[in-house]
């Protein structure tokens, strides 16, 4: 079952892009298709909807444009769907010729609740090819104007935006066709006066290749402004005199493809739009600089709803779900952590670079990844010193697995038994060695780094960190210990991606028994091997069980870091991507967790080791995230208490 919530509590505005069967030059009939139209996607929840460029009179009418009675009809047709609109909660634009001052402008009309709440003429009259608009148009003024049209008094002008009282996030700009494709689209300045949405009204006709391009000017305009764009196009029932039309409808957010109704597929383009997303973004990027000089806003009511989404949401953010982009990501990762690591070993002149191993799938990608660096440097795996370090915890499958994956990998492989040496640490400091708490565990991991950092000085080397970025959000890591080295080259990566790109190196080293093992590694438990083993030999530690599911900490770190999320619009999220797997109780204890975890180990991440940053989010203090290790997480546990998880 679909899981609802209001839409615009959590900043969601539902839109569609839509292409009415029309006749041309008959504006009775267009009318009520457009009113039909309307009226389905109200009753589908839609609270924006984009038709395409003269879809009350059709965009082939050439001459006819110079005709009274077109434009006659065209103002009446708006009237009616003016009549039509008042019981309908959706803002809706309409593209018709309008007369003002013995001119005529190629305008949308934006429509709700009966109310024409303006007219925005285009501004790049296209004249060259197919295209003839200056025969009968003219270019649009900026500034607004007063005028009556379709029994009413309202603005016409290009600097206009539409504002929601009831959701202050959402504020619409309006284009024409080739305004999009103009060198600087008016939706430029929409968007720096304060326009998170952008609507197109188009009548782009279909050309080879012509979809491609289309479809990269809309991502590319949404991601340049960082909105959302609408692009209803003209379909069937244009003339096909001279051009055929699509119905290419496509809606872009922030340069990803939202929804789209392929050409001559005669479908719409539906989804929703997050809004208060895209204010975030504009927030933190300090480029963006408003300028509202010369804009007038006019603001419109529409109730909120209750929705479930429709546009994707992925349960997991990090990790492509088409196989071919995910290996392409895989790929690039490996190549960012490998150059960053060979040009630490080439500064530093290294004789050897040091990788604690222990059979896990952290210390398995560091070793993967140091090997690729010897290959950029032109030096012998063997440079690379795989050191294991059992002790109580060690099972023989991960020692086992260790030591053939160095064979594998060609690099030194060497052991070194720490359980004498914690057991003498153990006596120093009075550790009782039957008491398994925090203390038993950090002593090992602490040994485990003074092993490896000393090893490393006697030869001439340094010891490569293994701790991924899951790790450090959650603070699962020993301080001084295993949260210390010389350079992080998992700091980056989260722990949901580390599992695949092992697994695509797996897939791709053409060595069975590389290959073999590798697939073993990630078939075993996530553990930090601390306590004792079980009766059987097995690992009785296992980190999921402790810290919660990493699939839902990456989740939660995705839209705490990389949007700054409140903790009810992440949980709602979780709500829509886990549907099929987690009861929203343990949802939200596991994203209460987080929260504790996240805020009680900013210590740990205050003082990193330097590391490769390889994607939007990084923990690092000199990169994307600073915060005070004393910061409190009172505000945001609150507003976790308010939560019911039903």
């Amino acid at each position: 079952m679909k899981y609802s919530f209001s839409a615009f509590e959590n900043g969601f505005v539902r839109a569609a892009a839509a292409s009415p069967a029309l006749r041309v030059a008959d504006c009775a009939y267009n009318a009520q298709q457009i009113i039909d139209t309307m009226r389905t996607h109200a009753a589908n929840g839609v609270q924006l909807l984009c038709l395409p460029e003269f879809c009350l009179t059709g965009y082939t009418c050439s001459d006819l444009f110079l005709q009274a009675t077109l434009l006659q009809g065209a103002e009446k047709g708006l009237a009616d769907i003016l009549s039509a609109s008042v019981d309908l909660d959706i803002l809706t634009l309409v593209g018709l010729p309008v007369r003002h001052n013995a001119k005529l402008y190629n305008c949308a009309a934006v429509v709700c609740h009966g109310e024409l709440l303006g007219l925005v003429p285009k501004t790049y009259l296209p004249n060259y090819g197919e295209f003839y608009e200056k025969r009968h148009f003219v270019p649009a003024m900026r500034e607004a104007e007063c005028i009556e049209f379709a029994g009413q008094e309202t603005l016409i002008g290009t600097d206009l935006l539409f504002a929601c009282k009831q959701l202050p996030d959402f504020v619409l700009g309006v284009e024409v066709c080739e305004d999009l494709w103009a060198p600087v689209p008016p939706s430029c300045r929409h968007a720096l006066a304060g326009a998170t949405v952008i609507a197109n009204l188009s009548a782009s006709d279909e050309t080879v290749g012509k979809a491609d391009y289309r479809r990269a000017l809309v991502c590319g305009q949404s991601a340049r402004l960082l909105a959302a764009y609408l692009y209803a196009d003209a379909g069937h029932g244009e003339s096909t005199t001279d051009m055929t039309f699509a119905a290419h409808n496509l809606i872009a957010e922030n340069g990803s493809l939202l929804s789209e109704a392929r050409p001559f597929a005669g479908g719409a383009a539906v989804t929703e739009l997050d809004v208060s997303r895209l204010q975030q973004e504009r927030m933190r990027n300090t480029s963006f600089c408003p300028e509202t000089s010369g804009y007038t806003t006019v603001e419109f009511e529409l109730r909120d709803a209750e929705i479930s989404l429709t546009r994707p949401v992925s349960p997991t953010p990090f990790v492509p779900q088409d196989t071919a982009a995910r290996a392409e990501r895989c790929e690039l990762i490996l190549r960012i952590q490998a150059e960053g690591l060979a040009k630490r070993m080439e500064h530093t002149h290294a004789k050897c670079a040091v990788v604690g191993i222990s059979g896990g799938l952290d210390s398995c990608l560091a070793l993967l990844v140091a090997v690729r660096a010897c290959k950029v440097l032109g030096r012998d795996a063997k440079d690379i010193v795989a050191l294991t370090m059992p002790c109580f915890g060690t099972t023989r499958r991960t020692r086992s697995n260790a030591e053939i994956l160095c064979e594998a990998l060609g690099v030194s492989f060497g052991e070194i038994n720490i359980t004498k040496t914690v057991q003498s640490h153990f006596a120093d400091i009075g550790q009782n060695p039957e008491s398994y708490d925090v203390t038993f565990e950090n002593c090992q991991a602490r040994v485990r780094t003074l092993e490896l950092m000393d090893y490393a000085n006697k030869n001439g080397g340094f010891v490569i960190g293994t701790g991924d970025l899951s790790e450090l959000a959650l603070g699962w890591a020993t301080y001084n210990g295993d949260h210390m080295s010389m350079y992080g080259v998992n700091a980056g990566v989260p722990k949901t991606l580390v599992r695949h790109i092992v697994q695509y190196v797996a897939d791709t080293c053409g060595q069975e028994t590389l290959r073999s093992v590798l697939l073993d590694i990630l078939d075993t438990p996530v553990s930090p091997e601390l306590l004792p083993t079980a009766a059987d030999g097995t690992i009785a530690q296992q980190t999921e069980k402790l810290v919660g599911p990493y699939e839902l900490h990456d989740f939660y770190l995705y839209y705490v870091l990389r949007f700054g999320f409140p903790p009810a619009k992440i949980y709602r999220l979780a709500r829509t991507a886990f549907a099929d797997k987690y009861e929203p109780e343990v949802l939200l204890a596991w994203l209460k967790n987080f929260y504790r975890r996240f805020f009680a180990q900013q210590f740990k991440r205050s003082c990193l080791p330097d590391g490769p940053k390889v994607g939007s989010v990084t923990l690092s203090p000199r990169g994307d995230w600073r915060m005070p290790s004393d910061a409190c997480n009172t505000l945001w546990m609150a507003e976790l208490e308010t939560l019911q998880a039903d």
